[in-house]
């Protein structure tokens, strides 16, 4: 997906980063820069200074899922039971069993399904073999279509798959480099009992695996082709009561047909072709899968009072995709927590729907040199389980002022203190500091003197002397 946004990449080494900054971490590598030891896990900056020619970037989670899943499509035209991992976006399994009546060789089906692949523009790796770790430590390592005759074949190849081929832990495949282990079948030599203490469940479990004593079926996943309803209009439809009216007489057609799949509606798109030549798509989720109009019709009831439709409509197009239903079991305590999960999952759909599919947001935590590079703002998909715990001392909140802000510069002589803040807050009282940050020399060189002052009024300030700018900025304050 990289190479294809930046297609004079190829031939070059190349990685993707989960963010394009120095201390951005590799996720994924290609063979080039494999060739040059640069492998996932390591930094950006360190991958540089490995080879100047390295080029990285982003690629974000939603086009990947979205793409992991146009592929399955794809996949299952090749097999009726196709599963994608869920650790590692790109890695498939199909289940080839009784193929090889209606091929002359297993290995032709793969290599069929190869030429499928790179007309789509992916280059595959295709193991054919009788175990499910087999078959993907072969495709992790290997190249072209492989097909193993026997079990012993499939075991003989997979004790000499590098252990940097597989999705270890960065710090665990190093450790086990230091002792000289860098194949899966040196790996399988040591002793069960000290891999855990020393190497990690995730060793554990890659070790179990080895052996053969992890087994695990395969989950296909449930394809269901989303329905869809079309409207043309002979006249150029402005009005949008009208519009929401022709998508609740569509949803009310639908719902019998997805009462009879047993499934529920996850996901709405709609999408308005207007008079001008351009398209307006939209797309709304309800808290959770559901077939209760009333509830879709008040989601796309709020979406719609939120858009503005420049031009006439000719045509309205409408994706319903349903999901599985899943039974919940009812409560067994009389007891119930205070907090209720379905009301909040309720008003995230409303604000969705009312304010686009981006509003609901959380910050995620980040390894950067400066304050503000630390964290991100990621979109909230789910809200988590709230796990209470005591905490002591009671913490101190820091609110981050993004961008921080400019303070009046600070004069030579000052009669009645520094005031920071200005007279209502009085002047300082108390300094806490200087906490010296320097860096960014690989992008833009930054040096600050951080302090945290108190004014007289009680406030705690957290503001920095800005070298380079020769000016104080006011980046915080403690609550």
């Amino acid at each position: 997906m990289l190479l294809r946004q930046h297609p004079d990449w190829r031939g070059l080494p190349a990685a993707v980063v989960d963010r394009d900054k120095p201390q951005g971490e590799l996720l994924w590598v290609n063979e080039h820069a494999r060739a040059l030891r640069i492998l996932p896990g390591m930094r950006y900056a360190a991958g540089l200074g490995v080879c100047r020619a390295l080029r990285a970037g982003t690629v974000p989670e939603e086009d990947i899922q979205s793409q992991v899943a146009a592929l399955v499509r794809q996949l299952s035209q090749a097999s009726p039971r196709v599963e994608a991992s869920q650790e590692e976006p790109g890695v498939f399994w199909l289940d080839a069993d009784g193929f090889e009546f209606l091929y002359p060789s297993l290995r032709q089906w793969g290599e069929g399904l190869r030429r499928q692949l790179r007309r789509l523009g992916f280059e595959a790796v295709i193991a054919i073999g009788f175990t499910r770790f087999g078959s993907y430590a072969a495709a992790r390592a290997g190249r072209g279509v492989q097909a193993f005759e026997s079990p012993q074949q499939e075991e003989a190849q997979l004790r000499q798959v590098p252990l940097d081929r597989l999705g270890l832990a960065p710090r665990v495949r190093d450790r086990l480099a230091k002792l000289g282990l860098h194949t899966l079948g040196a790996f399988a030599t040591l002793p069960e009992g000290g891999v855990r203490r020393r190497f990690g469940v995730e060793a554990q479990k890659l070790h179990q695996a080895v052996r053969g004593l992890e087994w695990a079926p395969l989950c296909p996943e449930q394809l269901t082709e989303p329905l869809v309803r079309r409207q043309l209009f002979e006249l150029p439809e402005v009005d949008a009561e009208r519009l929401l009216f022709l998508l609740q007489s569509f949803l009310s057609e639908l719902l019998p047909t997805l009462a009879q799949r047993h499934e529920g509606i996850a996901r709405l798109q709609w999408v308005l072709q207007l008079e001008d030549g351009s398209a307006h798509e939209e797309e709304l989720s309800p808290a959770q899968p559901t077939r209760d109009e009333a509830e879709l019709l008040s989601l796309l009831r709020l979406r719609f009072e939120a858009i503005r439709i420049e031009s006439g409509v000719v045509e309205l197009q409408l994706r319903v995709h349903g999901v599985a239903e899943q039974a919940e079991q009812s409560t067994l305590f009389a007891e119930a927590p205070k907090r209720n999960p379905e009301a909040a999952r309720r008003a995230f759909a409303q604000l969705r729907a009312e304010f686009g599919n981006e509003v609901v947001q959380h910050t995620r935590l980040h390894e950067g040199h400066l304050p503000e590079a630390q964290f991100a703002w990621e979109v909230c998909e789910e809200l988590p389980v709230a796990r209470a715990s005591e905490v002591r001392p009671i913490p101190l909140i820091r609110r981050i002022y993004t961008p921080p802000q400019a303070l009046p510069p600070r004069p030579r002589h000052e009669p009645d203190g520094w005031l920071i803040a200005g007279h209502r807050e009085g002047p300082v009282e108390e300094v806490h500091g200087p906490f010296l940050l320097s860096g960014g020399w690989w992008l833009r060189e930054t040096a600050r003197t951080y302090s945290y002052v108190r004014t007289r009024s009680g406030r705690w300030l957290w503001v920095y002397h800005d070298r380079f700018r020769r000016r104080w900025m006011l980046h915080g304050e403690l609550e």
